[in-house]
C-alpha cells in the first residue's frame, strides 16, 4: 500500500553502511544518531549531508532512510547516500559525538584528474564515453543514456579538470547533466526548463496540505530590457534595427519604468545577408525572449517524493500563487521527527509580447 504523504504517520530514520560491492545495504548502524541533508542542482556534486553519531567511523558509504508507520504499515524511503570522512569530535565530560562531512558519489569524480592531454576524438559518442569515463573512476552504478549524439570536435581536457568538470562539459554538449537518486545511482538527465516538466506534485494551501505557512517569492527586474537593438555589419555597411516595449499594462515597458534598459545585440546569427524586415523581426522575437522574470521561491514542507529537478505546482492562493508550475532546484531535509524540506524552485512569468 503506497503511503500517504499528507496524512499522519509515526516517523524515525535509520542508517546502513553500503556494501560497495553489490551497492546495498550491509549493517545498520546504531551509533548514527540524526543528520541534516542538502541536495543542490547549482553543487558539482549535486549534495551533502551533516550526520552526527556517537562512536568514530572509518570512511565508508551510508544510506540514510525515513521509516514511515502508517495505519499499521511500514514504509522505508530512501533520502541519500553518502560517503562519510572528515570527523570531528567533541566531548562534554561524558560522552563523544561526532560530526561528519559527506558528499555524494560524485565526490570521487572530483578526487581524480583525467591525465595531461587526454581527449575525446571527433566523431565518438559522448553519452558512451561518458559512462566508460564515470564507471572506471567511481564505485556507484552508472545509469547508461541512449543517445547517437557523436562529439563534433575533439575534446581535451584542461591541466585544471578534474574527471567531474571534464565529464560534466562533454555531456552539456549533448544537453545532458548529471543526476543521482537517493540509492545514490548515478545518471544522466536531459537539460529541461521549468515549461517542460510535468508536475509530480502539487503543494497548496487546504486543509490536507504538507506546506507551511511562510513563503518567499524572490525577483529581480532590474537587468530585464525593454528596448531592443540589433545591429549587422558586413564589408559593405552595417543594418539596425530596434524594438520597443512601450506598452502602459506591461510593467517594465518604457512607459511604467519611465526609463529605457537597453540591450544591443551586436552579432545576430543570420543564414545570409538579412533584409530589413528580417532584422526588424528579429528585434521583435529577441525582445519577447528577453522579457520574462525568473521568479526564486523558498518554502517548507512536510516529507514527500519530490527530487531536486521535478516539476512542482504552487497553488498557494493566500500567497497569491495559482498553479504555477516550478522547477525544484534545491532542498534541505532535516532528519528528525516531522522530517520537514526546505526546498527552493523556479519559474519564469512574461512580461511582454
Amino acid at each position: 500500500m503506497a503511503i500517504d504523504w499528507t496524512g499522519s504517520m509515526k516517523q524515525s530514520f535509520e542508517f546502513y553502511e553500503v556494501d560497495i560491492n553489490t551497492w546495498g545495504d550491509k549493517t545498520k548502524l546504531d551509533c548514527f544518531e540524526s543528520a541534516s541533508i542538502d541536495r543542490d542542482s547549482s553543487s558539482t556534486t549535486l549534495g551533502s549531508a551533516t550526520i552526527e553519531c556517537s562512536e568514530a567511523v572509518k570512511e565508508c558509504y551510508v544510506r540514510i532512510y525515513l521509516i514511515a508507520i502508517q495505519n499499521g504499515e511500514t514504509t522505508k524511503e530512501p533520502l541519500g547516500t553518502f560517503l562519510v570522512q572528515t570527523p570531528s569530535d567533541s566531548f562534554n565530560g561524558k560522552r563523544h559525538t561526532y560530526s561528519l562531512d559527506a558528499y555524494t558519489p560524485l565526490i570521487e569524480l572530483k578526487g581524480d584528474c583525467p591525465p595531461i592531454g587526454y581527449s575525446i576524438l571527433t566523431g565518438e559518442s559522448i553519452m558512451t564515453r561518458a559512462s566508460t569515463i564515470c564507471s572506471e573512476n567511481m564505485r556507484a552504478p552508472i545509469t547508461s543514456t541512449i543517445s547517437t549524439t557523436a562529439i563534433q570536435y575533439d575534446f581535451v581536457a584542461n591541466l585544471d579538470d578534474t574527471w567531474l568538470t571534464y565529464v560534466s562539459d562533454l555531456i552539456a554538449t549533448a544537453n545532458y547533466q548529471f543526476d543521482i537518486d537517493a540509492m545514490g545511482n548515478v545518471m544522466f538527465a536531459p537539460v529541461q526548463d521549468a515549461a517542460a516538466l510535468r508536475p509530480v506534485w502539487t503543494y497548496d494551501d487546504d486543509n490536507s496540505s504538507i506546506l507551511y505557512p511562510d513563503i518567499e517569492d524572490e525577483r529581480d527586474l532590474y537587468n530585464v530590457p525593454n528596448v531592443v537593438e540589433v545591429v549587422y555589419s558586413t564589408e559593405a555597411g552595417y543594418m539596425y534595427a530596434t524594438a520597443t516595449n512601450d506598452d502602459p499594462s506591461s510593467e517594465i515597458s518604457t512607459v511604467s519604468r519611465g526609463r529605457t534598459v537597453l540591450y544591443r545585440d551586436s552579432n545576430p546569427s543570420f543564414s545570409g545577408v538579412p533584409s530589413q524586415t528580417e532584422m526588424n523581426d528579429y528585434a521583435i522575437s529577441l525582445l519577447k525572449s528577453l522579457s520574462c522574470l525568473e521568479h526564486t521561491v523558498t518554502y517548507t514542507h512536510g516529507y514527500c517524493p519530490v527530487r531536486v529537478g521535478d516539476g512542482v505546482l504552487l497553488n498557494y492562493k493566500r500567497a497569491g500563487l495559482s498553479y504555477v508550475k516550478a522547477k525544484v532546484i534545491s532542498q534541505s531535509i532535516k532528519c528528525e521527527v516531522g522530517c520537514s524540506v526546505e526546498e527552493t524552485a523556479v519559474y519564469t512569468t512574461q512580461l511582454w509580447g
